[in-house]
């Protein structure tokens, strides 16, 4: 895995250590701007902020990630049964997925670091497009 060199300790430590960032600390917990969350290692495009809300778990959450862009693996660290999500890219450690989202959506709930993403705001998006 290829590492970006802009990335913070944190960042790092969350992306390649598995670290999880304290809760109610992130960044992008409360940002309710229209953009997409991207991989801060790699750019990957993960979460649209449409699928964005508020699970009141003190991470950003989503119910559901873009097609392709993460992967999940069982991780039963720490004596728990949990589905680990990483960049499908990069292999960089998101956060974790779990099945209590909001029942009207998809019943998931994509806990993810801060720390781990980056975010582009919709107008930016919107000045890339030809």
């Amino acid at each position: 895995m290829t590492e970006n060199p802009n990335l913070t300790n944190e960042q790092r430590a969350v992306l390649f250590d598995k670290a999880t960032e304290a809760p109610f600390t992130g960044e992008y917990l409360h940002k309710k701007d229209d953009g997409s969350y991207t991989c801060a290692n790699c750019g990957t495009q993960l979460f649209e902020s449409t699928t964005k809300y508020d699970s009141g778990s003190g991470w950003p959450s989503f119910d559901q990630a873009l097609p392709g862009a993460t992967t999940e693996t069982a991780d039963t660290s720490h004596g728990m049964h949990r589905v680990e999500v990483t960049c499908a890219s990069c292999g960089g450690h998101l956060g974790h997925v779990f099945d209590d989202g909001p029942r009207t959506t998809t019943s998931q709930r994509y806990c993810i670091n801060s720390a781990a993403l980056s975010f582009t705001p919709e107008t930016a998006k919107d000045e890339r497009t030809p």
